[in-house]
């Protein structure tokens, strides 16, 4: 089916480059055709690469979607600076690595579930690039246990992070903070290696020979997996003060002296073993996504049929196109702890997915998109793929290749830098603005949905001025 409709429009001038150069007292066509074919089928994806600080942790398992098993190994960036201003080695009270995770979000499955996660230490540095099938045991051994402890996810305390911007505090997430007791000794040697030589803490590699990181993983349980956003090493201690001179007290302080960050190599190690249920909708040739490490889909888009019936309706007319989208329908599968679709879907050329990931690129809109999943709608909805087009019909002639026809939609987890504009607080208020800042394979939670390629719906506008 095609719905068409027209719309009078003014266009002053014109610096687009389709067919013609300028229009004025055009009229707009907009196109909505269901009538174009988009075919596809899943793909195993159990091997990805790790490109973001996010953790998981946990067991879990899901009728409808299958047992997945998810710890983590990261190295750590240290910091540059120790406080040592009339501090001992006495002077140090403790050391705890602190998880954090979202308060709304941060788990999948069942909340009361006990559990127990072990914390090993590294003995060498983390290989780069580095997989979710990586096998950690080589680099640690069983006697290296540095902690063992409880948790679920409403372990641990509430947490409000704050920033500051020229002056301006703004309030963040609220995230739930699951703190694991380490060995004063580490606390110990770390202090002890910064005093020996603080250039080996400028940068992750020299820190490296010190202590190579940590690798956490459950060792008690099943029922959940935890989103943690964050890792860090925080060391507690003491200072003796004089307070006016006369008063004597005694002031604890705490600094983070690790922490798990872009800069250093991590890794979530993923075993998926896909529940049958879901093995059978992909046989039958279904179009499953799941994640994390799991399926991905196929898709072969029709962009020559698009050109070709653009370059029919326009003919001899001057045109531009000004838009051309992609709504891609789902369902959700029913599965056990009502596992969600992914927040987001990659799609990208699959010529050029490895050095989209590998490089830890953004999208361009021409050979790689993203789209946010509505659950209003049940739908995504890749809306910037005029680049897309306008390349094939300018610079091949509007001949597609094979390149152009074969893309790979994957869901990713999208990070967002949000700072603030400020203007004139008394007359305007003030606002944020967000940026994506990475794009990476999904690893924050369990997912999983039905493309629905059948109800699939392209949409295409451009502006046309008939000629007599």
């Amino acid at each position: 089916m095609i719905l068409a409709a027209v719309v009078l429009l003014g266009l002053h001038s014109c610096t687009d480059e389709t067919i013609g150069v300028s229009i004025t007292d055009s009229v707009s066509s907009i196109i909505e055709d269901s009538s174009f074919v988009i075919t596809g089928h899943s793909v195993l994806n159990d091997r990805v690469q790790m490109r973001t600080t996010t953790k998981m942790l946990g067991n879990l398992n899901a009728a409808g979607f299958g047992s997945l098993t998810a710890s983590a190994v990261t190295m750590w960036m240290p910091s540059s600076k120790i406080d040592t201003t009339r501090l001992t080695i006495g002077s140090i009270d403790s050391c705890r690595l602190k998880l954090r995770l979202p308060n709304t979000g941060g788990f999948t499955g069942n909340a009361q579930a006990p559990m127990r996660m072990e914390v090993y230490r590294l003995n060498k540095p983390l290989p780069s690039p580095i997989f979710s099938d990586f096998d950690p045991t080589d680099y640690y051994d069983s006697s290296d246990l540095l902690a063992s402890e409880s948790y679920s996810p409403t372990s641990g305390w509430l947490e409000v992070s704050t920033a500051t911007y020229s002056g301006t505090t703004t309030t963040g997430d609220t995230v739930r903070v699951i703190s694991v007791p380490m060995p004063l000794s580490l606390a110990h040697e770390i202090y002890n290696a910064y005093l020996a030589d603080p250039s080996r803490f400028l940068n992750p590699k020299d820190f490296a020979d010190i202590f190579p990181g940590i690798y956490i993983t459950n060792s008690y349980g099943s029922g959940h997996v935890l989103n943690i956003k964050s890792t860090e090493l925080d060391v507690f201690y003491h200072r003796h003060c004089v307070v006016n001179d006369t008063t004597e007290v005694d002031s604890t302080y705490s600094q983070t002296y690790l922490a798990s960050t872009p800069e250093v190599v991590s890794d979530n190690i993923i075993h998926y073993d896909i529940d049958d249920a879901v093995k059978q909708m992909v046989n039958a040739g279904q179009a499953i996504i799941a994640a994390p490490a799991g399926y991905e889909v196929q898709l072969r888009f029709p962009i020559q049929d698009i050109i070709d019936k653009y370059k029919a309706n326009v003919g001899t007319n001057q045109a531009i196109i000004n838009k051309l989208s992609l709504e891609l329908p789902v369902s959700v599968p029913e599965t056990e702890y009502n596992i969600q679709p992914p927040t987001y879907l990659l799609m990208v050329k699959t010529s050029k997915k490895y050095d989209f990931i590998n490089g830890d690129s953004l999208v361009n809109n021409k050979d790689s998109f993203y789209a946010t999943y509505d659950a209003t709608t049940r739908s995504y909805v890749f809306s910037g793929l005029r680049d897309y087009v306008i390349n094939i019909i300018n610079n091949q002639g509007g001949i597609a290749s094979e390149d152009d026809f074969n893309f790979t939609v994957t869901p990713v987890d999208v990070t967002t830098y949000t700072y603030p504009q400020n203007y004139n607080y008394y007359y305007y208020g003030s606002t944020t603005t967000s940026v994506v800042t990475k794009i990476s394979p999904m690893v924050t939670r369990p997912a999983i949905a039905r493309l629905l390629l059948d109800k699939a719906k392209i949409k295409m506008t451009y502006s046309k001025q008939i000629v007599d």
